[in-house]
């Protein structure tokens, strides 16, 4: 064989190695990926054929079904969102073959749209035999969502709430919402996307919120596992300091002596936070964060593109907490370049709740078949262990003295012991007196059974006087 053949002949093997490796992307390796592509509407119009299974809330309650349209041979499927469905629509999000999918319905479709098992719908297709999807059971509750968006009354924000002991997610709320019903048409999507106060933004996973000084709860988790603090230590509340060469305040400027972390805490005192979180270093806040969640997407059974990460942004960008551009004493006081969710600082407060164990949040109990049977069940996981028991017992205790007798006096529950944290950050783009707010609790303190999170932004007062009285809300309708 001569050269030039030889030459052709290796070009046609690599060229037919080329076919080989791009049709078995699509095909094979990526065909996951290219199916739930939100503008995949091949797969969503091959979705009108099949009857989709209900989600329904924990206590049975029907958030989405599918209702058959027409007859015979043309008869489709078409999703309906009855009136209990909305408090809920930023969780449920869509399914319509028109505008697509998003939120629950787009996470767990496959088991909605009855493909989870493989085999089973192969057959069905040989046999003729139509395909229907599986109903999925959530953790969520109506009475807590409910207390939760009551408590916002109309004001934007966002709230979640956990049971600490599982990860079920009670409550994701954000306001303002919106009708999922309304998605059905393209034409009123374009409009909700297109009004500036966001209603299809979920505030619970996506916004970048200023934590405040529930971000402090971070710091003396980090203080106390480094074994350099107990929550005896004792730093000067004097006020202002110097913090990388630029003075800080305590809040309106009150002045502190000597005092030790549980006071600091109580009484939510700036300077010694800031000097605390120097001290304890930018290494230990790093590895403290990243064990309770901050830098990567919430572990939850929802949509990454419906999720931010929570942590410290610089142009826009995720920066390590190790980053020299972190300013480690106003970062260890809620301030600097943080931007947190509500869903990431109801993770803290559950993890310091569950003796140090965070639990991985989730969405879903229950995957139950046509014929009542269940064909999955979620299990409990634990997603890491965020800190020492004992810091974890410690630091519970000092946030029920913020209720106690702090900042968060607003949140105690009658006969039942409440730990909280309050947060107040004045952030561009609010009228003056206007700050975003934000509180952090559990309850009860003694063996905890909920966790809270609450955001409200530009509210015209604290986190004591705005957010820590929806979290009192949200706890007592978990507990009672």
């Amino acid at each position: 064989m001569n050269r030039p053949i030889l030459a052709l002949y290796g070009l046609c093997v690599v060229l037919f190695g080329l076919l080989v490796v791009f049709t078995s992307r699509w095909t094979v390796f990526q065909a996951d990926a290219l199916r739930h592509n939100s503008l995949n509407r091949r797969e969503l119009l091959e979705t009108l054929r099949i009857p989709r299974g209900a989600i329904r809330a924990a206590d049975g309650t029907v958030l989405a079904r599918s209702r058959p349209v027409g007859t015979g041979e043309a008869k489709t499927y078409t999703r309906v969102y009855p009136p209990t469905a909305s408090p809920f629509a930023h969780v449920l999000g869509y399914s319509f073959a028109r505008t697509g999918q998003a939120g629950f319905e787009r996470f767990h479709n496959d088991e909605l749209s009855g493909k989870t098992n493989g085999v089973d719908t192969l057959l069905d297709q040989l046999t003729g035999k139509q395909q229907v999807g599986d109903d999925v059971l959530t953790t969520l509750d109506p009475k807590v969502q409910k207390a939760a968006l009551d408590g916002l009354a109309g004001r934007k924000g966002g709230v979640v709430a956990l049971d600490p002991r599982t990860g079920a997610v009670k409550a994701m709320a954000s306001y303002p919402g919106y009708d999922p019903s309304a998605l059905r048409s393209p034409r009123l999507k374009k409009v909700l996307d297109t009004d500036r106060n966001s209603p299809m933004f979920n505030r619970a996973t996506q916004p970048a919120y200023a934590p405040g000084s529930t971000f402090k709860v971070v710091t003396a988790i980090a203080a106390l596992d480094s074994g350099k603090f107990t929550p005896q230590s004792s730093l000067s509340g004097k006020s202002p300091i110097k913090i990388s060469g630029v003075p800080l305040a305590n809040f309106q400027g009150e002045q502190f002596g000597v005092i030790d972390l549980t006071t600091a805490l109580t009484h939510s005192v700036n300077t010694v936070w800031a000097q605390v979180g120097e001290q304890v270093g930018k290494p230990q806040m790093a590895r403290t964060m990243e064990k309770l969640g901050f830098n990567a997407d919430p572990p939850l059974d929802y949509p990454d593109s419906q999720m931010r990460p929570s942590g410290e942004y610089r142009n826009g960008r995720l920066l390590s907490p190790l980053s020299r551009f972190v300013d480690l004493g106003r970062m260890a006081i809620g301030q600097d370049k943080l931007q947190v969710t509500p869903m990431q600082m109801a993770m803290v407060a559950a993890a310091v709740a569950n003796g140090g164990r965070l639990m991985k949040p989730r969405l879903t109990t229950r995957v139950i078949d046509r014929d009542g049977r269940t064909v999955d069940r979620v299990a409990d996981k634990t997603e890491a262990t965020a800190m020492k028991p004992s810091t974890a017992d410690q630091v519970g205790k000092m946030m029920a003295s913020v209720v106690k007798e702090g900042t968060g006096t607003a949140a105690a529950l009658q006969g039942i012991d409440v730990a909280g944290k309050t947060g107040t950050a004045d952030v561009g783009g609010c009228p003056p007196g206007q700050n975003q707010v934000s509180f952090i609790g559990f309850a009860p303190v003694v063996h905890p059974r909920a966790a809270v999170a609450v955001t409200v932004e530009c509210a015209a007062g604290q986190g004591g006087t705005v957010a820590a009285p929806i979290a009192k809300k949200v706890l007592e309708s978990m507990l009672r």
